[in-house]
This record gives C-alpha cells, sequence and structure tokens, in this order.
C-alpha cells in the first residue's frame, strides 16, 4: 500500500476562501476545467509528498516546533497571473516574510525528519484557480477572462495547515498555528 499525500499550505479566511472558490467555480462553468476545486484556496508552502502514517506524530511535531517561533504577518493577494498553458491564478504581491516563512519551513522539515523534495525549494506563492484540466485551447480564452478582472485582498497568516489527499480531494489534517503574537 502507497503512503498517503499532503501538502502544507497556508490558507486564507472564511471570506478569502468563498471568493476564490467562485473563481474556481467560474473556471469551472466557462471553461470546463473544475480540478482545482479538489481542494480549498491554499499557498502552497511545501507541495505534495508521500509521508508514512506511521509518522504523522513525527511530522506534526515537527510543525509544531517550527511554528513556536513564528509571528503572523500580512499576505496581499492582487489580481491575477498565470503560468501557460494551463495554470491560471491570484497572485500575490511580493512578500518577504512569506519567501522566509517557506524557507525556513522547507529546511526545518528536512533537517528535523528527513524530507528530501526538492520541489520545495522552488516558491512562487500563488492561489490556483485553474490547472491540470484546463485545455491548451481554453486557456488562452480563460486568460482574457481574469486578466481583465481586478481583485485584491490582504489576510493574516497565523497558521500553516497540513492538508491530506482523501477520496480524491484534500482535506484539512491539522492546523499549526504561529505561537509569537504580534503585540
Amino acid at each position: 500500500m502507497r503512503d498517503p499525500l499532503f501538502f502544507i499550505a497556508i490558507l486564507p479566511g472564511e471570506e478569502i476562501q468563498k471568493k476564490v472558490t467562485g473563481f474556481k467555480q467560474e473556471c469551472a462553468r466557462r471553461f470546463k476545467a473544475s480540478h482545482s476545486l479538489k481542494s480549498p484556496p491554499h499557498l502552497t508552502l511545501i507541495p505534495p509528498f508521500p509521508w508514512p502514517q506511521s509518522k504523522l506524530g513525527e511530522l506534526g511535531k515537527a510543525l509544531k516546533d517550527f511554528t513556536l517561533d513564528q509571528t503572523p504577518f500580512d499576505i496581499e493577494l492582487k489580481n491575477f497571473s498565470s503560468f501557460p498553458p494551463r495554470v491560471i491564478f491570484v497572485d500575490v504581491v511580493e512578500n518577504q516574510s512569506l519567501k522566509g516563512l517557506q524557507y525556513a519551513l522547507f529546511h526545518h522539515l528536512k533537517k528535523s525528519v528527513g524530507l528530501e523534495d526538492e520541489r520545495g525549494s522552488r516558491f512562487h506563492p500563488h492561489m490556483t484557480i485553474a490547472h491540470r484540466d484546463l485545455k491548451p485551447h481554453a486557456f488562452s480564452e480563460a486568460w482574457a477572462y481574469f486578466s481583465k478582472m481586478e481583485y485584491y485582498q490582504t489576510f493574516t497568516a497565523e497558521k500553516i495547515t497540513l492538508l491530506e489527499h482523501l477520496n480524491g480531494r484534500w482535506e484539512i489534517y491539522e492546523d499549526y498555528y504561529f505561537e509569537v503574537s504580534l503585540t
């Protein structure tokens, strides 16, 4: 039996979740691209990786230890961008705190639990609204639609989330809250 898949992300609050899910639903309706609806809106910090069920406690402890030293910070979402020919996403304004968090998390997990996945060393924060099943011929139409839209929202990142792949969908496994307060 294969190990279950997990990934680590930052999830925005409920209001942004609803709005970005609406963008995903628009992609499904207009452009027949619904694959991104299989996960909640998120910013991937560590891409999907297999992890043994028997070592989930070890992973959880490493994530808890990591968040002990983290401080909440703001993230700005602004408009849309793409990775042609299949991916369209809500763009993230350049953010050194976010980059620093991802870099530190990647290296912490490599050192503490031996997570060896070099994909985690490449980081381009974004919130996907269409990918995989967005056909290349529909990409240009979808991009023409979203590139004209304006969207701006900010939220405070105050936790990281471990998600597990279950029954073809990504579900929240556990949240790990940052322990250092802003005050």
